[in-house]
């Protein structure tokens, strides 16, 4: 019987949520057969089948989060445990209880979702919560949501026995810090009233918040309450630039790259050159260790609105390419962001972003930094504005930029 477990979906990336099967348990399935698609917070991706033979167990239903390195299927491949694999795989290994009488409580579907101390507070943190795949199994049996269950772990790591005590409605010793509640990410946690009864003003509809726009949604969290955002505006006259791209696009009509030459690839270029020289900004900052990690190459992301959310696909080495293949490359990776089939290194490595608001006619913006990057540029809408040049009147085309750095690294 082989346990196959969910592998390596890419850099950063810890979990993945199952969007569809393609087998059912009892099937048989081929090696190398697609056997389930799983979206990350870069991408979508197939995984086949590493052996063929017998779907024993899948490792939980559409729409569930699965952890890398949990099993995510069973196979009956004909080995010799293959006698046992009709029974259901053994749950991993995991702490076993505390024989303190205070800590032992019966496994009752029925517990509490949220321990009464914490439903008072409105105690939640948000990020990943550090946890052993069991410990999220069991999580989900009970119904109690892991962010709002104090961990004792290392990082706030939550075991085993604090999700059982939180279950019961006991106090962790960690639900009682001495100071400020922070969570493993160093973020606050927030003190969050409930929300008003809609219903009873009139029809609504709920919807779960799920895949890329709940991981899109955590990771704007985070970037807000972790980073000291701070704004800088100004207008930039393209007015030669927009006439030379403009003859470009005239001159290549019939080339496809031509005639998609945006702005977009002239500020890639352009960042990139500014990176160069001012490298604060191509940057992280390891809260940890207190360090600046200054990254000495430039792969600059680009939002891309999606049916399936935001995406940031990322220009790799982009010092090293024209603004042609810039644009080429751009152009590439919005089609593939937009049909799902970018695969997630595409979507990792960046070490800067821009974000467009022009095209869907916004006038300007001050966008959220992609934590843990320190600095993002938001385009406005470029147009004609009247403006004093040489002391004198005249028409230029203007595009307003902004840029929003981590004003820690930039003091």
């Amino acid at each position: 019987m082989f346990k196959f477990k969910l592998p390596d979906l890419g850099e950063g990336i810890h979990e993945g949520e199952i969007l569809k099967w393609y087998v059912q348990e009892g099937e048989t399935i081929a090696e190398d057969a697609p056997l389930v698609d799983v979206e990350t917070d870069k991408a979508a991706v197939t995984i086949p089948s590493p052996k063929a033979g017998k779907v024993v167990r899948l490792g939980g239903p559409v729409g569930d989060t699965i952890e890398v390195g949990a099993i995510i299927a069973v196979i009956d491949d004909g080995t010799e445990e293959a006698a046992q694999a009709e029974a259901p795989a053994p749950v991993p290994d995991q702490a076993p209880p505390s024989p303190k009488p205070e800590d032992t409580v019966p496994a009752a579907p029925t517990a509490p979702a949220v321990a009464p101390a914490a439903a008072e507070a409105g105690l939640v943190r948000v990020g990943p919560v550090p946890a052993a795949p069991a410990v999220r199994r069991r999580a989900r049996e009970l119904g109690i949501d892991l962010h709002q269950v104090p961990g004792s772990g290392p990082a706030g790591r939550v075991s085993n026995e604090d999700l059982e005590r939180f279950a019961a409605g006991g106090a962790s010793p960690a639900a009682t810090p001495a100071g400020p509640a922070i969570s493993p990410a160093g973020i606050p946690f927030f003190q969050l009233d409930p929300l008003p009864d809609f219903a009873s003003q009139g029809p609504v509809e709920r919807e779960p918040v799920r895949s890329i726009r709940r991981k899109v949604a955590r990771k704007m969290v985070t970037s807000m309450v972790v980073v000291p955002h701070v704004a800088l505006m100004d207008d930039v006259d393209v007015t030669d630039l927009e006439e030379f791209r403009q003859q470009r696009k005239a001159a290549s009509a019939a080339d496809e790259a031509g005639a998609r030459l945006s702005l977009l690839p002239f500020v890639v270029k352009a960042v990139t050159e500014c990176l160069v020289e001012f490298p604060m900004f191509n940057a992280s900052l390891d809260p940890q260790r207190e360090e600046i990690i200054t990254k000495h190459f430039y792969n600059i992301g680009f939002a891309a609105d999606t049916p399936r959310g935001l995406l940031v696909p990322v220009v790799h080495d982009a010092d090293s390419k024209s603004i042609a293949e810039i644009s080429a490359e751009i152009t590439r990776l919005a089609l593939g962001a937009r049909a799902g089939t970018l695969a997630p290194a595409e979507m990792q490595g960046g070490t800067f972003t821009i974000t467009n608001v022009g095209p869907i006619a916004g006038t300007r913006l001050i966008p959220t930094i992609n934590y843990p990057e320190v600095a993002i540029i938001g385009m406005g809408r470029a147009e004609q504005k009247v403006v004093v040049r040489d002391g004198e009147i005249a028409i230029r085309t203007i595009l307003p930029l902004t840029l929003t750095f981590d004003h820690r690294i930039a003091d």
